[in-house]
C-alpha cells in the first residue's frame, strides 16, 4: 500500500510529487505515434468505445464541453459540431506534447472555431465553478496522481445536473479473457511499442497502469464520494473497457 507521500507509477512505488513528471516523460515519448499505436493496440475498436461515450454524453447545441486528457482530440473533434457556434469545446491536457499534436491535427482537419486548447492538470482545473455542461476523460484518469482530488475538481466546475463520463480500461469479467488480455498486454504491447514507437518501456508502463486502475465498482464508489449522483457504468469488450457516468447534484 502507498502512503500519502508515495503513489504507484505502474507497478513501481514512487514519491507522489515525482509521478506527474514520470507520466509526462511517457507521453512526450509516445505523442507523435499515439494515434497509430491506439489503432494497432485496439485493432481500431477504440473508435467504437469513444463513439458510445459520445452517445451517452447527451451533448447538444449550445453546451460547454470539457475533454480532459484529450490528447490528440478524438472526442473534441466530434463534440465541436454537436455544440455548434453557440457552444464551446475545451480540449485540455496536462502534457504539452500531446496538446500540441492534438491542436495541430485538429487545425489541419479544419475543426470549427468553437474549440479551445488549455494545458491543465485534472487535479486543479483552472475553470470557474459550474461552468460546463459535460466533462469527458478518456483513457486519462489512470495516469492522474490523486484521482479523488481530480474527480472533486471535475464536480466543482460542472453545472448542476451536468454529466461526467470516464472512459477507461477496466477489469475483464471473464477469467479466460482476463488471462488472454494479460498475455497480450505484457507480451505484445511492449514489443509493438518498440517496433512502432521506438519505446517499449512506455508501453510496459501503460499496461501496468491499467492493472493498477480501480475496478468498475470501486471507481463508481469514488465518483459517488466526489459528489456525483446516479452513477453507473457500461462494460465494453467484456469489461476490458468501461465507461462510467455520473451527474452533479441539482441542489
Amino acid at each position: 500500500m502507498s502512503d500519502d507521500n508515495t503513489t504507484h507509477f505502474g507497478y513501481r512505488e514512487v514519491e507522489t510529487d515525482e509521478k506527474s513528471g514520470l507520466v509526462a516523460e511517457v507521453f512526450d515519448s509516445v505523442a507523435s505515434r499515439y494515434d497509430v499505436m491506439n489503432d494497432l493496440m485496439s485493432a481500431g475498436i477504440h473508435r467504437i468505445w469513444k463513439r458510445f461515450t459520445i452517445e451517452l454524453s447527451g451533448v447538444r447545441r449550445g453546451n460547454r464541453v470539457l475533454d480532459i486528457a484529450g490528447g490528440t482530440g478524438d472526442l473534441a473533434a466530434k463534440f465541436a459540431p454537436m455544440v455548434g457556434d453557440t457552444g464551446a469545446v475545451v480540449l485540455a491536457d496536462i502534457n504539452a506534447s500531446m496538446l500540441r499534436v492534438g491542436r495541430d491535427r485538429l487545425i489541419d482537419r479544419g475543426v470549427p472555431g468553437n474549440l479551445f486548447y488549455v494545458q491543465a492538470d485534472a487535479q486543479y482545473l483552472p475553470f470557474p465553478d459550474g461552468h460546463f455542461d459535460c466533462i469527458t476523460i478518456a483513457f486519462g484518469l489512470r495516469n492522474v496522481t490523486d484521482k479523488d482530488l481530480a474527480l472533486r475538481s471535475m464536480n466543482r466546475i460542472l453545472k448542476p445536473g451536468g454529466r461526467l463520463l470516464v472512459l477507461e480500461f477496466s477489469k475483464p469479467r471473464n477469467p479466460l479473457l482476463s488471462r488472454a488480455y494479460d498475455a497480450y498486454s505484457f507480451g505484445v504491447l511492449p514489443v509493438m511499442g518498440r517496433l512502432v514507437a521506438g519505446d517499449s518501456d512506455s508501453y510496459q508502463y501503460l499496461a501496468e497502469s491499467i492493472r493498477m486502475h480501480p475496478d468498475q465498482e470501486t471507481l463508481r464508489t469514488m465518483m459517488e464520494d466526489a459528489g456525483f449522483e446516479r452513477c453507473d457504468y457500461h462494460n465494453m469488450t467484456g469489461g476490458i473497457v468501461a465507461v462510467h457516468r455520473g451527474y452533479k447534484a441539482q441542489g
